[in-house]
């Protein structure tokens, strides 16, 4: 409760402060409390309800390899999930009173499992002897992990996060360090390590439950480490003057040489470049010196690590299940090469990482690209289409479109609309919690906007909202065909540590449902077969209209950057920077500009001053935008901070974020719903869920004029009511 009144006394500062000289285009925000009420236009609990009550409700690996409840296994459950990583710096697991209230607020917002993240870390922050957990710091996640279970939000859970995990004497549990996943592979010592972790952590009964997290219902899924692939450790180690590699890998990896040659001379005509000072019988074989200098000694590198992982895998899931978890394991949850790809091909379930313009810190110099992600034909959301095994659970552990890209506000649309077309399992948008209580919380990460600070954004909030509908409600359709990336094994590796699926073909993902399948060793008609520079992807597409299985006015054309779903409703321009999404309950759009009017469908929008996110969804449960009655609408521009500098006029490189207030940036557009005439009102909603007193209203055509800039204060969301 202390906090809480802290928290009050922080924003009540906030709001009385003087006003500065604010920017003619940037409206600064006025809400300091963001608590929205029950049966605001923000509730999303009616239509979305949580039910976490017994273990009917456990989530399984269902039918054709969906998660899905026990009790109803042939019905995919679709998981909107809400990312936890807080750390002391934006404010750490709040205490019980705030607790009640943010589990609440999350299953209003349409959140049904959280990710516990970096829970290591938290735990053993300031402390030095090994597994000496702060004690109030383990009280607060066992409650709010309670209070989420009684909202019917389900669990997530790193097995270790931080590098350091349970050992004491360390300040830098956050901050990536050499030795600590990687020791997970070679060394009984840090296995030994791990599996003690999950005993402290899953094992003990939660007095707030009456049951161990590892016993728990709401416990979906444990992500075994995150992020520990062998070679994504190695590059995040990487520094110069020293070899890529670290020596822990000698031995081991010369052992699997020798079982694979058998001796120096074997190997000697495999590999070119062997040393003459290389021998496999005194372990002197090295892994490359530089991963980029591509050649036989890379591909068998990679291949030592396919085995060396799989293997690892498989030991620590059975730890794990003889410490008696039934749910869903999976692991190396980032990368999606070749050869991590064939890694992750015995897991019960595939976990990916990807970013969009991704930055590693906050401090000034910082930089990123300010790339929009339609651009590039939403790379980073194909580079994890690419990553998934067809009839296994897939789950988007983490994504972003960081702060403070212009173009941020293409994730609300890109990301929930391709995850839904794909038939993906769980949508995971990574940050300091997705939503928050209150601005002006006195901790250092909630001061100001950050990257991965996605609660006091109001553009990432607005397609967090936008991403409940088009997601978890399935407002977007599912693709009805699959595409399959054959798979052979081993001999799919090549010289390249970095090689990956080609974009040509993971550009099918903006079409059709992609993913990995085991080759049978024959060809197939409607499949990218093995090996990959034989495959012509405009061919395929052709191949897939003539089976009937992608209309014929299908307006696909890669060569002009042009991408139509096989359901009709999502089509993405390269060339316009444009995402458009025209389905029966939502119609949407993310532009760069309005040269042109956009016609979704039953709405269209016009003369539009800045390039934003917009959509439109139905909120009174009618089958159709056009019988709707009830309607959410929200436009989302860009945003930043109070006084936030940059050190080139590009805006790429940070020299200072600034302070709260938020500061939204000015957007008009001309909406016009077709075919729509009677009495009707539009009205903001304040980013608290308010609803304010109304714009406009008439009796007549629907159409009207949209500022975000209204008497109540600037906002992202309008409530459209018609009688």
């Amino acid at each position: 409760m202390r906090r809480l009144v802290r928290i009050l006394a922080a924003a009540l500062a906030l709001a009385v402060s003087t006003p500065e000289a604010w920017p003619a285009d940037w409206l600064p925000l006025r809400e300091t409390a963001l608590i929205i009420a029950p049966g605001s236009p923000l509730d999303f609990s009616g239509f979305l309800p949580n039910d976490l009550t017994g273990q009917g409700n456990r989530i399984v690996v269902g039918a054709n390899g969906h998660l899905a409840r026990a009790s109803t296994p042939d019905k995919p459950a679709r998981l909107f999930c809400a990312s936890l990583g807080w750390s002391p710096a934006s404010g750490g697991f709040p205490d019980h009173a705030e607790a009640d209230i943010y589990a609440e607020q999350l299953a209003m917002r349409g959140y049904n499992i959280a990710r516990f993240y970096f829970l290591d870390a938290s735990l053993m922050n300031g402390r030095n002897r090994d597994f000496d957990f702060d004690p109030d710091v383990l009280d607060r996640i066992r409650y709010l992990m309670a209070a989420l279970k009684k909202n019917g939000i389900s669990w997530m859970v790193d097995g270790l996060t931080s590098w350091r995990g349970g050992y004491g004497g360390y300040d830098d549990r956050w901050d990536p360090s050499e030795g600590g996943k990687l020791a997970l592979y070679f060394d009984d010592r840090a296995f030994a390590h791990w599996k003690r972790l999950q005993q402290e952590i899953l094992t003990k009964v939660n007095p707030y439950t009456g049951v161990a997290p590892i016993r728990d219902e709401a416990l979906a899924v444990v992500i075994l480490a995150n992020e520990n692939g062998i070679e994504f450790d190695s590059v995040l180690n990487e520094k110069p003057g020293k070899p890529n590699y670290s020596d822990m890998l000698r031995r081991p990896f010369n052992a699997w040489l020798r079982a694979k040659y058998g001796s120096t001379q074997k190997l000697r005509a495999a590999w070119p470049d062997l040393k003459a000072n290389e021998r496999l019988e005194n372990a002197s074989v090295y892994p490359p010196a530089n991963r980029y200098d591509d050649g036989p000694r890379h591909r068998d590198l990679q291949a030592f690590f396919v085995e060396t992982e799989r293997k690892s895998a498989e030991k620590l899931t059975r730890a794990i299940r003889d410490l008696g978890y039934r749910g869903i394991v999976s692991t190396y949850n980032n990368w999606a090469t070749i050869q991590t790809s064939l890694s992750r091909a015995g897991l019960q379930a595939v976990t990916m990482n990807t970013y969009q313009d991704w930055v590693s810190g906050y401090d000034p110099g910082s930089k990123i690209e300010n790339k929009s992600s339609i651009g590039d034909a939403g790379a980073y959301m194909r580079y994890a289409a690419a990553a998934r095994w067809l009839g296994k659970p897939f789950v988007l552990s983490e994504y972003d479109h960081l702060f403070w890209s212009r173009y941020r506000y293409e994730a609300g649309l890109m990301m929930p609309a391709y995850a839904a077309l794909q038939g993906w399992d769980m949508l995971c948008r990574h940050g300091h919690g997705p939503i928050a209580l209150q601005y002006g919380e006195p901790y250092p990460h909630k001061r100001a906007m950050l990257p991965y600070a996605i609660a006091l954004d109001p553009v990432a909030r607005a397609g967090e909202t936008l991403a409940a509908l088009l997601y978890r409600r399935g407002d977007v359709a599912s693709s009805p065909n699959t595409i399959p990336l054959l798979v052979r094994g081993e001999e799919d590796l090549t010289e390249d540590v970095q090689a990956a699926e080609p974009d040509a073909l993971t550009e099918l993902s903006l079409v059709s449902r992609i993913g990995l399948e085991r080759s049978d060793g024959l060809r197939r008609p409607l499949a990218a077969n093995q090996p990959r520079g034989e495959v012509d992807a405009v061919k395929l597409l052709a191949a897939l209209k003539e089976a009937g299985s992608l209309p014929r006015n299908n307006r696909t054309d890669p060569g002009k950057g042009i991408f139509e779903s096989d359901t009709g409703e999502l089509l993405l321009d390269r060339q316009k920077l444009r995402l458009t999404l025209s389905t029966a309950h939502t119609e949407a759009a993310a532009f760069a500009s309005l040269e042109d009017p956009i016609d979704l469908g039953t709405v269209r929008i016009a003369r539009g001053d800045r390039s934003a996110l917009f959509a439109v969804s139905v909120l009174d449960g009618a089958s159709t935008l056009e019988a709707a009655k009830r309607m959410l609408l929200i436009f989302a521009t860009d945003a930043r901070n109070t006084n936030m500098r940059f050190r080139d006029s590009e805006e790429k490189v940070i020299e200072d974020f600034g302070s709260l207030p938020v500061l939204l940036r000015k957007g008009r557009l001309s909406v016009e719903f077709k075919n729509r005439s009677g009495r009707w009102r539009l009205s903001p909603v304040g980013l608290d869920g308010v609803v304010h007193a109304p714009l406009q209203s008439a009796n007549g055509p629907l159409r009207f004029d949209l500022s975000n800039d209204t008497p109540a204060g600037p906002t992202t969301f309008f409530l459209v009511e018609t009688d």
